[in-house]
């Protein structure tokens, strides 16, 4: 610790802050703006509503704090320890926390623009109703993420580790999902409004009632995915694997298989294939080559 950070009164500061939220008369609110406080031990605490606008927290313990409501715009959390930290509505515009370790941490109603999460640690976080603009979640882990009704705008999250997630009706619009791993995952419910998830593993993924809207699944391994009641406007799912995909009830208006294996895919119409794109390099649910003809019998499951 630096000798700046020595300086600092940080537990008089958080007991005046902790006499502020009991009553404004009594003390004031914490004001940690722009100040280092790099490795500080902050675990526990009631950081609530306090503005840290621009701090340094490099490798600092915030695990089990309170910090819903803070204003934390611009502030660097790079490698800190967020474990269970509550960040319910508080703003993270613009702030960093690449490598952070955010495991259980709550981030409902959170306004979470342009902000930085590569290879966080964000296991079985909560982010319900956030509004989340123009950030990158690459390479991070969030096996068993809440991110119900969220919105997510421009957002990466190519190549991290989403399995089990769920974006129960939630709106992702042009959002990179490039070569994720999120085997059961669920999208049901959700508007995914021209996204990319080329090459992505979302092996007995659910979409079940969500709408797609021109969305890109080249070469996306879907076995055994759930697009059951979906409506599948437009969208790419050349050399894609759909083994075991099921499609009943759904809307496919216009969707692109052409290249794609549905061998085994199962719960297809003669309808629903009639409305989408198959060629010569479709692998129909029979086995058989394309493209789909009617009355062929080819909707009909083949085991893979």
């Amino acid at each position: 610790m630096g000798p700046l950070q020595t300086q600092i009164p940080v537990q008089g500061i958080l007991r005046a802050h902790a006499a502020w939220l009991e009553n404004p008369r009594d003390g004031y609110q914490a004001d940690l703006s722009a100040l280092t406080l790099n490795d500080q031990d902050l675990h526990g605490a009631n950081l609530r509503k306090a503005i840290l606008t621009g701090a340094t927290l490099l490798d600092a313990n915030l695990a089990g704090a309170d910090l819903s409501g803070a204003k934390l715009d611009r502030a660097d959390l790079q490698r800190a320890n967020l474990a269970g930290v509550d960040l319910t509505a508080a703003d993270l515009t613009n702030a960093n926390f690449g490598g952070a370790w955010l495991r259980q941490a709550g981030l409902s109603e959170a306004v979470v623009h342009q902000v930085n999460f590569r290879r966080a640690k964000l296991d079985g976080a909560q982010m319900f109703e956030a509004s989340v603009k123009e950030s990158s979640f690459t390479e991070v882990t969030a096996a068993a993420m809440k991110l119900h009704q969220s919105r997510f705008y421009e957002v990466d999250w190519s190549e991290s580790d989403l399995r089990q997630a769920q974006f129960y009706h939630a709106k992702l619009q042009h959002c990179r999902m490039a070569d994720l791993a999120a085997v059961g995952a669920s999208f049901q419910g959700a508007r995914v409004d021209h996204c990319d998830y080329s090459r992505a593993v979302l092996e007995e993924a659910s979409f079940l009632r969500a709408e797609a809207i021109q969305c890109s699944f080249r070469r996306a391994n879907l076995r055994g995915a759930d697009f059951r009641e979906a409506t599948l406007r437009g969208g790419d799912f050349g050399g894609a694997i759909l083994a075991g995909a099921r499609f009943g009830g759904a809307k496919l208006l216009t969707a692109d298989f052409r290249g794609a294996n549905m061998q085994g895919a199962r719960e297809l119409t003669p309808e629903q294939l009639t409305h989408s794109l198959t060629d010569s390099a479709t692998i129909l649910p029979s086995g058989a080559r394309g493209p789909y003809l009617r009355y062929s019998g080819a909707e009909k499951p083949k085991p893979y």
